[in-house]
């Protein structure tokens, strides 16, 4: 039974809980061992805590099915960035190495709230910093499709255990990145939704618009499920949004109309990879075996790198200036760059950085009001080496930051837009390529149908997970 389940969809087995064909415990045994079997080549979820979930597993067994909530005792990893009351939370940190949080975090309360079981804490680097998941604490997260390969990050211990059968959905969030970065190297489905659509706890700056919680999962029907389960408004979180009664889930299914989409293989701000563009191009244009109108343009982010440069370097001063201050020594050297840049900041740096993001905003809404969706390459370049800390050049352009190879995606950040990468295709190595799709902000639904359509077209069969395969 246990090989059987792993390699259903999320959906399928939440219907099976819903008719009480499988329990969750049953999920739960079957995802231990798997995890046994498999996380030693890969170190995806390094910290388990199966008796807390089947704890819960057994409250949430004496409701009525109809009262335990979207999951209905799915099992659900959450990102190490996150706390879970009573289970280990890192932040990839040594100087948080031991802690154990007293209370959850919103996320969390409302994905348990959903009749979700939290059995795992997934791997990041130290404070999400960096797309490539390794840190102090638990050491190197590997690529399942070749483990010589990084996974990216920072949701990247999220993609791991989705590709190879650990979890049927999982939690991540995102910056610049970090929940499309760890798809696209996966071969998995990533959401970064608008801003305020999960609610979340806030950290030093309560108005944060930049940094997201959302769903990773096999399929993009499997994402709009746990997205559904995601959503909603909580009082303690300002920029939270209400749920307006739409099912994400049946969005998906429901196969709005597309008539014109974009395609752009650099937003006009980066260099790419010309294997990666061309897989990307291939999967983008084949809306037109729908009838759909593809064509090759973008809006105008010409001002992404030096907003997103000072805005997060603002964010990380707020969050790590005391750490930085109190723990000399335990920060790595990319989170202590971030930190001492954004203490340098003037207020007219952040003004000038806050003044493009308008712009860059109603640049994107006026494109996303004349196209259903844009597409892009989620990342510029296949996985590479997990040794290496992040990508340092492509295409001949060498970067100056460890955070320039990441424009592709943070530029979309800054635009409030949702986005979603896309397995598209794969590497004359093997190696998975992700498509990025945006939508215009607050745009879930349409974004979520227009992905189920071309993943039919696809036809990539990620609902399978995979074994780890050793690479050199």
């Amino acid at each position: 039974m246990t090989s059987s389940l792993i390699g259903q969809s999320a959906c399928t087995i939440v219907d099976r809980l819903k008719s009480e064909d499988v329990s969750p415990l049953d999920l739960l045994d079957a995802l231990e061992e798997r995890i046994a079997a498999v996380d030693p080549a890969v170190n995806a979820l390094p910290t388990l805590c199966f008796d807390r979930a089947r704890d819960r597993a057994t409250e949430l067994m004496k409701q009525p099915v109809e009262k335990r909530g979207r999951l209905a005792g799915l099992p659900v990893p959450i990102k190490d960035l996150t706390e879970v009351e009573g289970v280990r939370t890192t932040w990839g940190s040594p100087i948080y190495a031991d802690f154990v949080p007293e209370r959850s975090d919103i996320l969390v309360e409302t994905v348990e709230a959903e009749g979700g079981l939290i059995y795992a804490k997934s791997a990041t680097p130290e404070f999400g910093a960096g797309a490539n998941t390794f840190n102090e604490v638990f050491g190197m997260t590997r690529n399942p499709w070749n483990t010589s390969r990084s996974a990216a990050g920072s949701s990247g211990g999220a993609a791991v255990s989705l590709a190879t059968g650990m979890a049927w959905v999982a939690h991540g969030s995102d910056l610049g990145g970090s929940l499309r970065n760890p798809a696209s190297f996966c071969g998995i489905v990533g959401l970064r939704p608008s801003p305020g659509r999960v609610a979340a706890t806030p950290g030093t700056i309560a108005d944060n618009i930049l940094s997201v919680e959302g769903p990773m999962a096999r399929t993009v029907e499997d994402v709009a499920l746990m997205l559904d389960a995601m959503t909603g408004e909580n009082p303690l979180d300002p920029v939270s949004l209400p749920r307006d009664g739409t099912s994400y889930l049946q969005a998906a299914r429901g196969g709005t109309p597309i008539k014109k989409v974009a395609f752009s293989a650099d937003l006009g701000v980066t260099p790419v990879d010309p294997e990666v563009a061309e897989i990307c191009r291939r999967a983008a244009y084949r809306f037109g075996e729908l009838g759909v109108e593809v064509v090759d343009a973008h809006p105008d982010l010409s001002h992404a790198h030096s907003a997103f440069q000072t805005l997060r370097a603002r964010g990380f001063a707020a969050a790590h200036a005391r750490k930085l201050k109190e723990h000399p020594g335990k920060l790595k050297p990319e989170t202590v760059w971030n930190v001492e840049k954004g203490l340098q900041l003037t207020m007219a740096d952040i003004i000038e950085a806050e003044t493009q993001r308008t712009e860059m905003i109603a640049n994107a809404v006026a494109f996303l009001t004349d196209y259903d969706l844009l597409m892009t390459p989620a990342t510029i370049v296949a996985p590479y080496p997990v040794e290496q800390r992040y990508v340092t050049e492509c295409a001949g352009v060498t970067f100056n930051t460890y955070i320039d190879w990441l424009a592709i995606a943070f530029a979309v950040s800054l635009t409030t837009a949702p986005a979603l990468s896309l397995p598209c295709g794969f590497t004359a190595e093997g190696l998975p390529v992700g498509l990025q799709i945006v939508a215009i902000p607050r745009g879930e639904a349409k974004l979520l149908s227009g992905a189920r359509q071309l993943e039919k077209l696809l036809d990539l069969d990620t609902v399978t997970p995979i074994d780890p395969r050793p690479g050199n």
